[in-house]
């Protein structure tokens, strides 16, 4: 019998002087097996992943990787083993599809490394089996949410994780792309890859998952098998719709469906709580070894100004200088960010700067 390679034992977590979002989640994901977690807005789906890779710290209990708290992990250990696909959203970055993509083969290679022939030729690979080949020069930059959220897909398979996260990958995705993304990550489980995902798609988590975790609005939540946990009751209950759970029969195949047909009277709704950097406090919660780096920050747009100051104040107590600078001959802004701070820290910050429309930026790491 396989061990489980993901676990939550008695996840719980709330905000501060706020409600109990997460009451209680455990589970357990085999090596190989891929599981769905659904839940109506507002039930705490994204809050969960972010309590499972460490970005929120659980109020209580916790996530184990082959029966190690990650907790206790160092940021580099944990990211060599799990990658964290979040929603994609239109990006203002520089660098090309086949470089961003790259990116998830720098763990192998190392930050002062440089990709191999092999390297390449798995991110060739990979975005010719995902419908990608045609765009890898192209910038990220120029890329619809969808055809960003396929790149992101594209840079967590080629790290060759034990276990990959991802926030609603199929939500942005026509129907063509929905297919390629859902088998994707079927043939990677069939690899011995834990896949885990969010959807709001139960028809989704029945055809392809081996194993639901359903929230609802109350905390609540029902773990098991896919078809135990997918069924009209369940729908009922933590939606508040009616649903007809059935078979589709095609000429070649029979295809599990889900058919939403009415809106059941009132349950009390519960807004969704909206991300706020200082009622979460997220990054307080990271530990591990610091490292120093520069943030080197080109603002073209001067609408995002506010919004850079704000991420730089969520991020402050790792910042240790900070120099800007106008530059009128090009109409654009110069900023210079020293941190010290976990690479996880580091790596959030420049995320977040480069989903900015009109900025460019770039990270540049000290040798430890």
């Amino acid at each position: 019998m396989t061990h489980a390679t993901f676990e939550v034992k008695d996840g719980c977590f709330g905000y501060p002087h706020g409600r109990q979002v997460l009451k209680h989640i455990s589970f357990s994901v085999s090596k190989g097996e891929m599981l769905a977690i659904l839940g109506p807005n507002g039930a705490g789906k994204t809050t969960m992943l972010r309590c499972m890779m460490g970005f929120l710290k659980w109020t209580g209990g916790q996530s184990l990787l082959n029966g190690e708290n990650i907790a206790s992990m160092s940021p580099r250990k944990l990211f060599s083993k799990v990658a964290y696909v979040p929603q994609a959203k239109n990006a203002s970055l520089a660098s090309s599809v086949k470089d961003m993509v790259l990116l998830g083969r720098s763990s192998h290679y190392g930050i002062f490394g440089r990709p191999g022939a092999k390297d390449r030729q798995m991110v060739a690979d990979t975005l010719a089996k995902l419908g990608l080949s045609a765009m890898a020069d192209c910038s990220c930059a120029e890329l619809s949410g969808g055809e960003l959220q396929m790149v992101l897909i594209a840079r967590a398979i080629v790290a060759e994780p034990e276990v990959i996260i991802l926030d609603e990958p199929e939500s942005n995705l026509d129907f063509k792309n929905q297919l390629i993304v859902l088998k994707t990550l079927r043939s990677l489980t069939e690899q011995g890859i834990t896949c885990i995902f969010n959807t709001h798609y139960p028809v989704h988590a029945l055809r392809h998952a081996d194993k639901a975790l359903l929230l609802d609005k109350s905390g609540n939540v029902r773990f098991g098998a896919t078809s135990e946990v997918i069924t009209e009751e369940n729908m009922r209950r933590a939606f508040g719709v009616e649903t007809v759970i059935g078979q589709i029969e095609t000429p070649h195949n029979e295809y599990a469906d889900v058919l939403a047909v009415n809106t059941l009277p009132d349950e009390t709704d519960i807004p969704e709580t909206p991300y706020e950097e200082s009622e979460m406090e997220p990054m307080t919660q990271i530990t591990g070894d610091t490292r120093l780096a520069t943030l080197s920050i080109i603002v073209e747009d001067r609408e995002n100004a506010e919004k850079i100051n704000a991420m730089l104040h969520e991020f402050g107590q790792y910042i240790i200088g900070r120099m800007g600078m106008p530059y009128p001959k090009k109409e654009v802004s110069i900023i210079c960010v020293v941190m010290d701070a976990p690479e996880t820290v580091i790596s959030t910050l420049s995320g977040k700067l480069g989903q900015l429309r009109g900025v460019s930026m770039k990270t540049t790491y000290s040798k430890k």
